[in-house]
């Protein structure tokens, strides 16, 4: 058996809606892995997951998909690793390769797509499975805790940073700076951009400046015409105000998987050939450019970490802005 934070009904984090439970150890299928966790970063998307926000296929479920972990037990044909690797295991799942997406390099928009957390149980226990394809060797210079914010923080901001079309010494903007922006921030500066910051925390504030912002304050607030900007945090109202931030020609991206309603606002902030897009997952290559970029930089993630127990807290102190960076349950053996 093992320790698992298991969710059986969608609530309000300040209710505690993670239990601590005993499961079966899993077994691996054909071309999977069974890893056992040591790390399992804390996301945004978790907190969605366990008060409702995003859709449920399957409860009860083990959330989590920031996983850090080595490599226990192989299913038949899982040969890209070895027992003893450490791998990481992040959002994306498994696609079913064949659908229109897929086969155009889009994978990240597969109609069949499973998510680790979401769909399988994911890594708030000691063991999961995952397929083989869809695991990724991890850069030495991190340690367990370090690199788990690499693999959906790091690995979606690296999207949304693309898909911004920010160019180098470009000026960008980001809005929230949690465990996303402060990694992001990092890519962006090692491509010679000027960073501005919309946050309203004050230590949130001071990181960004020790991570080389140019500036740090209010989302009303328009330091500079932005080339691009990413929103963040999941509040629909940042829209219009990022939208009059951005100079012509330039791209607002929504990194969430989650927003509020998006307020109405005047065509005037879109005309000038500005442009809106979000960000849906993303593709196994993304992955592996981020992962590689992480230890070229290299990326220094903040990480607060906390016992597999204390799930609940964790995410109460995310929703409450309290996380300085990025978070982590480390699940020792």
């Amino acid at each position: 058996m093992m320790q698992a934070m298991q969710l059986t009904k969608p609530k309000s984090v300040d209710d505690n809606p993670l239990a601590a439970v005993e499961l079966p150890v899993p077994q691996p299928g054909a071309g999977q892995l069974r890893i056992r966790v040591r790390a399992c970063g804390i996301c945004h998307t978790d907190l969605h997951t366990v008060e409702g926000e995003i859709d449920l296929p399957r409860l009860p479920l083990v959330p989590g998909h920031q996983i850090v972990g080595v490599v226990d037990k192989l299913g038949d044909g899982a040969n890209r690793f070895t027992i003893g690797d450490r791998v990481g295991v992040p959002w994306l799942y498994h696609t079913d390769g064949t659908c229109r997406y897929c086969a155009s390099g889009r994978e990240n928009l597969c109609v069949n797509a499973r998510f680790t957390g979401r769909d399988v149980d994911g890594g708030y226990a000691e063991y999961m499975v995952a397929p083989a394809d869809f695991a990724y060797p991890l850069p030495a210079g991190f340690d367990d805790v370090q690199a788990a914010p690499l693999l959906c923080a790091g690995v979606i901001g690296y999207r949304a940073l693309r898909l911004s079309e920010i160019k180098p010494r470009g000026k960008l903007g980001l809005y929230g700076f949690g465990a996303s922006a402060h990694i992001t921030i990092q890519v962006a500066r090692h491509m010679g951009c000027a960073v501005y910051v919309f946050t309203r925390g004050e230590e949130h504030r001071q990181l960004a400046l020790q991570l080389g912002a140019a500036w740090a304050g209010d989302a009303g607030e328009h330091p500079a015409p932005l080339d691009a900007a990413i929103i963040f945090a999941p509040a629909g109202g940042l829209v219009p105000q990022a939208l009059a931030a951005l100079d012509r020609g330039g791209t607002l991206t929504l990194a969430g998987i989650y927003m509020t309603p998006i307020p109405q606002f005047d065509y005037a902030l879109i005309y000038g050939e500005r442009t809106v897009r979000s960000v849906a997952n993303a593709t196994r290559r993304d992955a592996e450019e981020l992962l590689a970029l992480a230890a070229k930089i290299p990326i220094h993630t903040e990480v607060q970490t906390f016992a597999l127990a204390d799930a609940n807290r964790a995410l109460q102190m995310l929703k409450a802005g309290r996380i300085d960076g990025a978070a982590a349950l480390k699940i020792g053996h």
